[in-house]
């Protein structure tokens, strides 16, 4: 009845550690309040959820885990945020039986909001997104789960499509099986990207690749290392505040160019995703966010403009956009049995 009776139903904790904020790294709890107190807004202005930052003083996987574990009675939801990567990936997974949906938006959000820019830039230059040879640059919490997403764009009758290819690098080149520096995350990666065991540095993964995504760092690129990849690319370079390659150099050979900065053309940002995301697993009454979840969101999306070149996303404030992604996520959960019984 605490559904019925109480604000649980409409509310969600914007839960961070201050480890991994945008642009600014390991700031603190205290530090990270301003970043999750506008987190809060975004919430309540798109999708009307009452969201509550929760900053919390300890970097602790276990304390976390058991702080949030504590506190959900009085949610509905969980949004884990800027949490570093791999302590990200251990908590949001120590808290799926949990009851109500959680959700690391920097690695899920981002993913599906990539997923829906890749698909809507491979209808731009005329490929099939299944025919796309990705390079991501980046393996922490963005580009892993972006990675994840791509090797399940959709489930039909239990076969799972992907993109042709996906090859991973991270600061020290490409990841293959059989490196000997990879932890337990980077070694999952491994065993399901880069089949022909490619080695070298992010300018070599680059050689006839179809897109490139750049969840890293800034001034990594110019425009002769795009020169290596195949025609009509596709280059997403959303390192924030300075992207891997800046987008009018990147533009002398790319075909189709975003980043995560909202003055330039084609913003990628997780404002388009969280709050539709969250406000249909509310509706739905949601247990978790599944994969089926996050791809219809994708979908739902990419489905909301006639995609351009210079306009592969809508306007990350569109509220419309919202209420789309809400209807395709609720629909998904309830599909998929995802939800209170």
């Amino acid at each position: 009845s605490v559904y019925d009776y109480t604000f649980k139903s409409n509310s969600v904790a914007v839960v961070t550690d201050g480890s991994a904020v945008l642009g600014l790294g390991n700031i603190g709890a205290e530090a990270s309040l301003p970043v999750m107190e506008g987190k809060c807004v975004l919430f309540k202005e798109l999708a009307d959820i009452d969201a509550f930052p929760i900053c919390i003083k300890t970097q602790n996987d276990n304390e976390i885990i058991n702080i949030v574990k504590n506190i959900a009675p009085a949610f509905g939801g969980i949004n884990l945020e800027d949490i570093a990567a791999p302590r990200c990936f251990t908590i949001e997974e120590a808290l799926q039986d949990i009851g109500i949906p959680v959700m690391h938006d920097d690695q899920h959000g981002t993913a599906i909001v990539i997923l829906a820019a890749l698909m809507n830039a491979a209808k731009v230059v005329n490929k099939s997104i299944e025919d796309l040879k990705v390079v991501i640059n980046g393996a922490g919490a963005a580009g892993t789960a972006v990675t994840k997403l791509l090797l399940c764009l959709g489930i039909d009758k239990n076969i799972c499509t992907s993109v042709k290819e996906i090859v991973v690098c991270d600061s020290k080149g490409i990841i293959y099986d059989g490196r000997a520096d990879l932890n337990e995350f980077k070694i999952q990666l491994s065993k399901v990207t880069n089949r022909t065991k490619r080695k070298g540095t992010l300018k070599d993964a680059l050689a006839g690749a179809d897109a490139f995504i750049g969840v890293s760092t800034g001034n990594l690129l110019n425009a002769d290392d795009l020169r290596k990849m195949n025609k009509d690319a596709i280059v997403f370079a959303m390192a924030n505040p300075v992207p891997e390659i800046m987008p009018d150099e990147a533009m002398k050979v790319a075909a189709v160019v975003g980043t995560g900065r909202s003055d330039f053309p084609n913003q990628i940002n997780n404002s388009l995703a969280f709050p539709g995301v969250f406000r249909g697993a509310l509706d739905s009454k949601a247990i978790v966010i599944n994969n089926e979840m996050k791809i219809a969101a994708a979908h739902a999306l990419a489905n909301c403009i006639i995609p351009r070149k210079e306009n592969i996303l809508p306007y990350t404030l569109d509220k419309q956009v919202v209420t789309k992604v809400a209807e395709a996520v609720k629909n998904a959960a309830i599909e998929t049995g995802a939800v209170r019984k």
